[in-house]
């Protein structure tokens, strides 16, 4: 059993927002389906929880009601090798969401992802100062982030 499972906390879609995640990411499965018993928690049979993973990370889904909604204050970072990686998560997570700056957006929950390439903090991680900059000023004027933009700032100079 995972030692920390992210609890996310929606209005009433829980069960739609594991199947949208779940066919997303390849290595990833539905779980337990609970239900509210009515005992003052919340009408009795409607569902309560979902538990899911997502490459291997173990979820639960929980239809709390509208008292929480989401914020960028918790993302989720999802690490890509490559350019079709990246298009591919970006497309599919920002369906009916909100597409922000330097890889963010909002699915059409609320959460918030950040769709970062691998070699993006390696180059802004460089010891040449110059050249980790120029990265992240390129980083800066991107929405969806290119690879070989990045590449080209980083070659620079």
């Amino acid at each position: 059993m995972q030692k920390i499972v992210p609890f996310l906390w929606f209005d009433d879609q829980a069960e739609q927002a594991v199947k949208f995640y779940t066919s997303i990411f390849e290595n990833s499965k539905a779980g337990r389906i609970a239900h509210y018993s009515g005992a003052g928690t919340g009408p009795k049979g409607k569902v309560m929880t979902v538990s899911f993973q997502l490459e291997g990370l173990e979820f639960t889904a929980l239809n709390g009601g509208p008292e929480f909604p989401f914020t960028e204050a918790i993302s989720f970072v999802v690490n890509c090798e490559t350019q079709a990686e990246v298009d591919y998560f970006w497309e599919k997570l920002s369906e009916e969401g909100e597409k922000g700056q330097c890889g963010w957006l909002k699915d059409k929950f609320g959460v918030s992802w950040q769709i970062v390439p691998t070699i993006l903090l390696k180059m802004l991680d460089d010891p040449d100062a110059e050249k980790a900059s120029r990265v992240a000023k390129t980083m800066l004027q991107m929405t969806h982030l290119d690879i070989q933009k990045l590449k080209q700032a980083y070659e620079q100079g």
